[in-house]
């Protein structure tokens, strides 16, 4: 599924981009389409390494029949034969897989073929996805808006987007003094819907692994604070939802410029920055008024033995925001005529319905919440369960009421957590179905696949939190792996991360900073296989997984987002935990 720029062909939007990509071409050259097999190696792994514990797989092209594992010192670790040839559709090649599990000894390695290649150096070691988790969560702060932000080595940029007024689709006029929150993606706009999920999935990870989260540092303005700089970094988004609430509870959508400005840094985008509504009353809207309420009913659990104050202001706001929902289920949100920026419409919002229920229920064991939960959720087979996204959010809804502890007065818990095994079962089953082992699906390449990947392998970890099973383990490190190097690119689709990661993300500080490596721990949506901008449209057909360009003019291939990056930390944090 497309995530909000399914617009884009709008008008205003298609002259919105014309402009962007003549103010990106005069600060750094646009890369031309390659020739996408020459981009990859013969041996596709992981570039940082592998747990000790863990399977350790690698894929490779070619003709090679043995392997040799050397270490640091160029002595013989490890030996064997590769696997047997099989096709992968999802790229056109034909691979042979290298099993390499039984090293398990903490060490600096390199894989040797008999045909002579040679991988980079990788690790094996408990910590050796650490930095990346780093990384990954501290790109949060680097996507403040509002503050000052500085990250070292050049990363920097003063307060940006410090006044907005209401737009006449809110319902109000004026000025007002709001600011803060995460640039949304490569562009500077903030949209509740999907702040809601992005900031929904760190608190989860928070609940579920917080042992290697509380004590990770970010080096972030409020370190040595009385918050983990982890929930640090979350508050800041946090704080800026709540200014988007109006009085009588609802929530407006976004908060936004007009149209994108051009590839410029933050502090010079001069754009008026609008509160933006439906444009009649009730001028919030449904969708994002229920996801407002779920993230805040999270927040206060997360929140409440720092800060018990600013937890009872979160479910405070959610309580409000659930009963604006209810008093107004089909709200639905399109952009106003002179609006161009991103959209995140949505035509139905029952989903959020749900999820803001199952949230507030596990918050508060509230009587009104379950039965409205239980009303909604089906029953036995009529639960479905697939990869959460932002216009997706039941299957969140439908966890966060099996995780509670609460009693199961509605008799769902069970049917949930079944649905939810099934559903990771037959993920395991594409991962064993296919070349390089992730759980995607040849339909699954789509604008932002490497955040489905993130989300397939959420359900995974969740699975197996309801039903311990190893399997569902691995398939959800495969497709770390399949992230961070064993593609058919063998490329690292994370900024700075590994040894070949990707370097033309479409950001805008990335291209307009003047410095040649993109910002820190950024994910790239990744292979799209129905191209849907200018510069990826310029690719020759060929099978999903090499529907990609590096390329900054690639919003639909190489864009960032920050809900792209949530499923990554919540993966990083997962593997941490192992």
């Amino acid at each position: 599924m497309m995530r909000r720029r399914d617009f884009l062909l709008s008008s205003a939007r298609s002259l919105a981009a014309a402009a962007v990509g003549t103010t990106f071409l005069s600060s750094r050259m646009a890369v031309a389409a390659p020739d996408q097999n020459a981009l990859a190696g013969t041996i596709a792994l992981n570039q940082l390494g592998y747990l000790p514990s863990q399977p350790k797989m690698a894929s490779v092209r070619g003709n090679a029949a043995s392997f040799v594992i050397r270490s640091a010192k160029n002595a013989v670790a490890l030996q064997g034969k590769l696997g047997e040839a099989r096709a992968d559709a999802a790229s056109g090649d034909t691979l042979r897989s290298v099993d390499f599990s039984a090293l398990t000894k903490p060490g600096s390695y390199v894989l040797e073929l008999d045909t002579g290649e040679r991988s980079d150096a990788f690790q094996i070691g408990r910590d050796v996805y650490h930095d990346a988790l780093r990384l990954a969560m501290r790109s949060y702060y680097g996507q403040r808006c509002g503050c000052a932000v500085d990250l070292g080595g050049g990363y920097a940029h003063p307060a940006c987007h410090m006044s907005a007024g209401y737009h006449a689709s809110s319902g109000k006029s004026g000025a007002l003094q709001n600011h803060g929150g995460w640039h949304d993606a490569g562009d500077y706009g903030r949209y509740i819907v999907n702040a809601a999920v992005s900031t929904a999935t760190l608190l989860w990870a928070w609940e579920l692994y917080q042992p290697v989260l509380k004590t990770l540092g970010l080096q972030i303005p409020e370190s040595g604070g009385k918050l983990p700089d982890y929930l640090a970094e979350i508050r800041w988004n946090l704080d800026w939802i709540l200014t988007l609430q109006d009085d009588d509870g609802g929530v407006w959508h976004k908060q936004t410029s007009l149209q994108f400005c051009g590839f410029i840094m933050p502090q010079a985008d001069t754009l008026t920055s609008y509160v933006i509504g439906t444009g009649e009353p009730a001028y919030k809207g449904t969708c994002a008024s229920a996801d407002f309420a779920a993230v805040m009913a999270v927040a206060a659990r997360c929140y409440g033995s720092y800060d018990s104050e600013y937890a009872k202001r979160c479910l405070d706001a959610a309580r409000k925001a659930w009963a604006w929902s209810v008093k107004h289920p089909d709200v639905t949100f399109h952009n106003p005529p002179d609006v161009g920026t991103g959209e995140y419409g949505d035509t139905d919002c029952a989903d959020e319905m749900l999820w803001a229920a199952g949230e507030l229920w596990r918050t508060t064991g509230d009587d009104e919440y379950e039965k409205f939960f239980a009303s909604a959720a089906g029953k036995g087979d009529e639960i479905k369960i697939a990869a959460p996204d932002w216009s997706g959010v039941s299957p969140l809804g439908y966890w966060s009421y099996a995780l509670s502890e609460r009693k199961d007065a509605a008799g769902l818990r069970s049917a949930i957590q079944q649905a939810t095994v099934k559903a990771a079962e037959s993920l395991v089953a594409n991962s064993n179905s296919n070349g390089y082992d992730n759980t995607l699906t040849e339909t699954d390449y789509v604008w932002g696949s490497n955040g489905v990947a993130g989300n397939q392998a959420l359900l995974l970890l969740v699975a197996n939190h309801f039903h311990p099973d190893s399997s569902f383990v691995h398939a959800a490190l495969n497709n770390l792996h399949y992230l961070l190097g064993r593609n058919c690119f063998s490329l690292s689709w994370v900024t700075q991360v590994g040894t070949r990661s990707f370097q033309h993300p479409h950001h805008r500080p990335s291209a307009a900073d003047g410095i040649t490596a993109p910002w820190p721990g950024l994910l790239s949506g990744g292979p799209n296989r129905r191209p849907a901008d200018p510069v990826a449209k310029t690719l020759a057909m060929a099978p999903p997984m090499r529907m990609y360009v590096d390329d900054s003019g690639a919003y639909s291939m190489n864009e960032i987002a920050i809900n792209w990056n949530a499923p990554l930390v919540f993966l990083l944090a997962a593997a941490n935990s192992l």
